[in-house]
């Protein structure tokens, strides 16, 4: 990510999503800053702040403050601290047998920002992708507070497998997840056919393999989609299957950038695990 502007919304929006995770609503935001002083322009770590407070400000939050160090590389993110009924705020657990799963972004940032280094992804694939990252998971949550929600997380760097089974084992459920009914972002399949992957992938593999099934055989290209470490990814909630249908269509209209129904809770006796079929 070479442009300040973005990288700060990103990584903005990217912290802001746990309270919205949580059903609660941002407030006040503190910058936490690494930053080479010696190596990059001054305007550089500006415009990485107004890209973050640009996010804020949509939050409905303020930015009190900040912490800065030296350091040989940017690094940026943000400490966020939101308020929740204590009656209401969302767990990641609580998931129950004949909920669906629903998912709010499209996975596959993870290969398509490494892939771009070499330059082999196309600029509308990765304008569609930056702009999936810097949207606010703000509509998504408020149109979920209106439904009755038994789990989210939202899903980031351990990949769409790895919070999936994080909700799985507080709910002590198995999920069962829909490798088609994933919504995949322009052009991250052809860079894993093409052989392109990310640091993380391997990792993530990893955490969920003594838990997770394939129900049928799939190509590792294909496999590796629900590995993709994402940044500033979508809510993953659990609800009841009759509410479905009009959940996906209020989020739709609230125009987030996915509104995909990828699965369900098929038990809750306490055997955790994913089953992608």
């Amino acid at each position: 990510m070479n442009d300040p502007f973005l990288y700060g919304q990103i990584a903005a929006a990217n912290a802001i999503s746990d309270v919205y995770a949580m059903g609660g609503e941002p407030k006040v935001c503190l910058n936490l800053v690494c930053f080479p002083s010696k190596k990059l322009p001054a305007e550089d770590l500006n415009n990485i702040i107004a890209g973050a407070l640009s996010k804020i400000n949509e939050a409905g939050a303020v930015l009190a403050g900040g912490h800065s160090v030296e350091d040989d590389e940017p690094k940026f993110g943000l400490s966020v601290i939101g308020l929740v009924h204590p009656l209401k705020y969302w767990k990641n657990g609580g998931a129950l047998a004949g909920d669906v799963l629903v998912l709010t972004k499209p996975l596959g940032s993870g290969v398509l920002f490494n892939a771009n280094l070499k330059k082999w992804v196309s600029a509308a694939a990765m304008d569609a992708c930056v702009e999936a990252l810097v949207h606010l998971n703000k509509g998504a949550a408020e149109v979920m507070k209106l439904f009755d929600i038994h789990a989210v997380t939202d899903v980031t760097g351990f990949g769409l497998a790895g919070h999936a089974l994080e909700m799985a084992k507080a709910s002590g459920a198995a999920l069962q997840i829909s490798l088609d009914d994933l919504p995949v972002m322009d052009e991250a399949f052809a860079m894993y056919r093409k052989g392109m992957s990310t640091g993380v992938n391997k990792h993530n593999e990893r955490l969920v393999a003594d838990y997770l099934r394939f129900a049928a055989e799939y190509p590792d290209w294909r496999k590796q989609i629900i590995y993709d470490p994402q940044t500033s990814g979508g809510l993953l909630a659990a609800l009841p299957g009759d509410q479905a249908p009009e959940l996906i269509k209020a989020l739709q209209e609230a125009a987030t950038p996915a509104a995909a129904l990828i699965g369900k809770v098929i038990s809750a006796d306490d055997s955790a695990g994913l089953v992608i079929t």
